[in-house]
């Protein structure tokens, strides 16, 4: 899929567009960890829990998961422990800042994709401005949560994935990019998803000015980290400007040259039993028993997304596709003063008609998780004797649309990637200061 419409395609001036910056990269030592690969995990949102961090905290003492998802009995708690860890760690020498600013570019390789990208520190920028376009709502506990931890910290763990339509003329930050990897890495390893990753840290003046020069012309989309970007637009507004907190840490890519995979992102709903949904749903919509696999379940779902609004309910052995809705229902239940295209999505009917309407579910984190594997959503809602509510990936395009139009989507409803692997960079707000 050509995803270079996940940024607007205008090419803007150079006091309006993306202004990224070099900044002291902290990396983990390779001699004071077992393995690379080891020491990183998906993003703190991807985390499948407790499995999965359970996995990632045994893979190695020091995995970035500690600080990224730390372990205590309260917020207050497990925040300090992350900031005493961060500080613990660099002491020790198991992290070190890389002796001078560069820009990073970013390459990840595996499951037939190739992905380039540079890391940077970028100024922040507020969606009226147009420079970076958010597309989804977020949570506010959430940013709550990752503010704190982000404040405490003093460091930005983890970067953003932000896409922008580069060109086909190979001047600029593309090349920057291509002679970076023609060079040895900085690091590189392979993690036990099968991905191979790269960084190359770029050091020469003219280089990075290249880079920064042609971003300036341009906007981007988030693709992936609306919680985190919120977050730091708050802290910025916490803290005297100008300083590093006017900055956060991004991961940028030319999805005109490396185009980026949509997917769905699923709900789990752990108080209500597939029955009680059903039973619910009545005759709001057409409602078919799937005795099948997931795979061909998928299919199934996939086919009915085609046609309109279509969802796969599974929790009690079976897959229950869900499709056709109710005219009247929807609109009832939809706002009438958003764009069409945004009253069509599956993640909008899903929230107001479903969710808000006839299952009644709060809008709470106790009684909806979000979830990215779709197998790990499944057993989940099988283990609880909950229900999953598996969704169909919304199009590009869609995407694209809205947010040029400044319309957000409802939160969790695309997840694009690949993801980068976080505890490749960190970067600390003290040394960027």
């Amino acid at each position: 899929m050509n995803t270079s419409g996940h940024a607007a395609a205008d090419v803007r001036d150079d006091t309006a567009g993306l202004r990224l910056h070099p900044f002291r990269g902290v990396r983990y030592v390779p001699e004071r960890v077992g393995s690379l690969a080891a020491v990183t995990s998906p993003p703190y949102d991807v985390v499948v829990r407790p499995d999965g961090l359970l996995h990632l905290e045994s893979a190695d003492p020091h995995n970035i998961v500690r600080l990224i998802l730390p372990q205590a009995v309260t917020a207050g708690t497990r925040h300090r422990k992350a900031a005493v860890t961060l500080d613990r760690w660099l002491a020790e020498g198991v992290l070190a800042p890389d002796p001078e600013p560069a820009l990073y570019v970013y390459e990840q390789r595996g499951d037939g994709i190739l992905q380039r990208g540079v890391i940077g520190s970028l100024e922040l920028s507020t969606p009226d401005e147009g420079v970076v376009l958010p597309h989804e709502d977020v949570m506010p506990h959430v940013v709550a949560d990752r503010a704190a931890l982000m404040r405490t910290t003093a460091a930005n763990l983890e970067p953003l994935l932000l896409t922008y339509p580069g060109t086909r003329d190979g001047d600029g930050a593309d090349a920057v990019v291509e002679r970076a990897v023609r060079g040895e890495p900085v690091l590189a390893t392979t993690t036990e998803d099968g991905f191979q990753h790269r960084l190359w840290a770029v050091t020469d003046p003219a280089e990075q000015a290249a880079v920064t020069a042609e971003l300036a012309r341009h906007q981007a989309l988030i693709a992936d980290g609306h919680h985190r970007w919120a977050t730091y637009l708050r802290l910025r507004d916490e803290h005297p400007s100008p300083g590093p907190w006017d900055r956060g840490l991004v991961l940028l890519i030319d999805t005109v040259r490396y185009p980026l995979r949509v997917r769905a992102i699923h709900r789990l709903l752990s108080q209500l039993p597939v029955a009680g949904a059903l039973a619910a749903v009545g005759d709001a919509f057409r409602v078919r028993r799937l005795e099948r696999p997931l795979a061909e379940a998928l299919e199934a779902l996939a086919e009915a997304a085609a046609e309109g609004n279509a969802f796969l309910l599974a929790g009690d052995g079976a897959f229950h596709l869900l499709d056709r809705p109710d005219p009247a229902l929807l609109a009832r239940t939809v706002r009438a003063d958003r764009p069409e295209a945004w009253r069509a999505l599956d993640a909008t009917v899903l929230h107001s008609t479903l969710l808000e309407h006839v299952w009644r579910v709060p809008d709470a984190p106790e009684d909806i998780a979000y979830i990215h594997d779709t197998a790990a959503a499944v057993a989940q809602a099988e283990r609880r004797g909950g229900t999953a509510v598996l969704m169909h990936p919304v199009r590009e395009e869609v995407v694209r649309d809205l947010a040029r139009q400044g319309v957000t989507m409802p939160r969790k409803s695309t997840s694009f990637g690949p993801k980068p692997a976080t505890g490749l960079v960190l970067r600390s707000l003290a040394l960027d200061d």
